[in-house]
């Protein structure tokens, strides 16, 4: 994965909504993925509208297929009070830059860290650079997608010229970004070319 900025949830429309919530009961009823034909069946729609539907779902983040393996749909659903999953979508460094691996799966985090009207994504955290900030190696950062952050904000950065992305603070000097990490012991670096890829909103405490 290098460009992120499509990585966050879309918004599915009413059948696809439906279509969504009916995946979540089938599985937390059946212990499996129901089937294409099962969807098409309960809709009365065709196989092939149901394989269009999944591959918009898809393309939204909103679930996950596994090409060539039989009843392997995963949706993201808010299926308990107070929580909602959204697509934990790799690993990123807080540290020197590393590149973020896409390897979509649900995880859970409580709805009052996310707003109304925008995207958001997971990334799991490697490296011990953001640990003044509470953020550390192995913990799981929830980030906003946008491409725009205040200065001082925590953001997730693609470098271009390093194919890599990043977690740090952002600041704007003399037509250079700062990248500081929260470590005393590392010190920031200035880069011409970055893109913002995301603003971290919380952070979730890997498991002692």
């Amino acid at each position: 994965m290098h460009q992120m900025s499509n990585m966050g949830v879309g918004r599915a429309s009413k059948r696809q909504a439906e279509i969504l919530d009916f995946i979540g009961s089938f599985r937390k009823k059946s212990g499996y993925a129901p089937s294409l034909a099962e969807i098409a069946s309960h809709f009365g729609i065709s196989v092939p509208t149901v394989h269009q539907h999944v591959s918009y779902l898809r393309k939204k983040n909103l679930l996950t297929t596994e090409k060539g393996k039989r009843r392997s749909i995963q949706a993201f659903n808010d299926h308990k009070r107070g929580a909602v999953e959204i697509p934990l979508m790799g690993l990123i460094a807080a540290g020197g830059p590393i590149e973020a691996i896409r390897d979509p799966r649900p995880i859970e985090v409580p709805k009052n860290m996310l707003s109304a009207g925008a995207n958001f994504y997971a990334l799991k955290v490697a490296g011990t650079s953001m640990i003044d900030d509470g953020i550390f190696d192995g913990d799981i950062v929830v980030v906003r997608d946008q491409q725009t952050v205040d200065d001082g904000d925590k953001a997730v950065v693609y470098l271009p010229e390093r194919d890599s992305v990043t977690l740090k603070r952002i600041y704007r000097e003399n037509g250079k970004i700062k990248l500081v990490p929260a470590n005393p012991s590392m010190k920031p670096t200035y880069e011409t070319n970055v893109e913002i890829q995301g603003k971290v909103v919380g952070v979730l405490r890997k498991e002692v």
